[in-house]
């Protein structure tokens, strides 16, 4: 069935409150869109809104601005960010998504500090792929109050996410941006001598060539109910660049590359992460870890909806370091 919205007067407007338990707790996305909130926020939004097949408001999950102007609303109304934007075509991300991966990675520091998050300016976070949303600084800043330095192999995207960042007032110091000019390094000319960095997160490419990422949008599209679209649409209502989308080898080879240049860092940052897609990529990536040595790993489990992914966390920090890391760095 479409989930194309239909004109507001074929139905009453309902809204239930219905908790999305699959969220994370502190999630601020559990409950249905509360669209007379996020249009207040962003009034743009209101043309975007109206009546789906089951009585509720809704968008058109299958039309890009509807989804830019969702993103825009939700951005400003739960994260004060006042103004974002992103090029034609480059990837637009589900928020409520992003923020989880962000809130578990919370709760994997809160396990080393007496089950506390560690919050401000002192948490230093590395973003490998910040994108042109920088979706990832701008919920951790505004949720936990982290700094954040964000790295991208694409000019364009780079510009893109400044533009953000300079168009929000108090986020130029607390988000940095650095192009990765010599793909396919992932953290080499990213990490400087004598950085420190907390956490480092990446959502990879998914896919393994353009091909098998043409086949991906083209089910994408059928799941939204655009199966005449299929076929022809090249690019899905979430957009995404080829660097965005697929590598050769996809997530399981970007995040065994990831894995072994951590190895050359192993006391810069107390957790390196990835997101991880696809079950079948976890038998690669946990050899890799084997491989690099890593003193300790993690994989935590997240489910939006249908859809289950996973983080997978590896230290190279053994427990006294582990807490003289937490004594210097998140005590203070």
């Amino acid at each position: 069935m479409s989930n194309k919205p239909h004109h507001p007067k074929q139905a009453a407007i309902r809204t239930p409150v219905a908790e999305k338990t699959d969220l994370h707790p502190r999630n601020a996305h559990r409950s249905r869109y509360d669209f007379a909130q996020l249009i207040a926020a962003s009034p743009e939004l209101a043309a975007f809104v109206a009546i789906n097949a089951y009585g509720n408001e809704s968008i058109d999950f299958a039309d890009p601005a509807a989804v830019r102007a969702l993103n825009r609303a939700l951005l400003k109304h739960h994260y004060k960010v006042g103004y974002w934007d992103i090029p034609a075509q480059y990837l637009c991300p589900p928020i409520p998504g992003r923020a989880d991966y962000l809130h578990y990675l919370a709760d994997l520091m809160a396990g080393h500090n007496g089950g506390k998050v560690p919050r401000g300016a002192g948490i230093q976070v590395l973003d490998i792929g910040v994108g042109a949303n920088c979706i990832y600084p701008l919920i951790g800043h505004s949720s936990y109050g982290w700094y954040f330095t964000g790295s991208e192999i694409d000019p364009a995207a780079l510009a893109s996410a400044q533009a953000i960042v300079n168009g929000n007032p108090g986020l130029q110091d607390a988000i940095t941006l650095r192009l990765q000019a010599a793909p396919p390094a992932i953290l080499h000319g990213v990490i400087q001598p004598g950085e420190w960095y907390d956490l480092c997160l990446c959502n990879p490419p998914f896919h393994g060539s353009h091909a098998e990422a043409v086949a991906g949008t083209q089910r994408k599209w059928k799941n939204l109910g655009r199966a005449e679209a299929a076929g022809k649409q090249p690019v899905l209502n979430f957009g995404g660049q080829a660097g965005e989308l697929w590598c050769d080898g996809g997530e399981e080879a970007f995040i065994s590359r990831m894995v072994a240049e951590s190895a050359q860092w192993p006391t810069s940052c107390f957790w390196y992460t990835s997101l991880v897609s696809k079950a079948t990529s976890l038998p690669a990536i946990y050899r890799a870890l084997a491989e690099a040595g890593v003193v300790e790993s993690k994989t935590i489990e997240m489910a939006q909806g249908q859809k289950i992914s996973r983080i997978v966390a590896w230290t190279f920090l053994d427990k006294r370091q582990q807490q003289a890391w937490r004594l210097h760095r998140w005590s203070a």
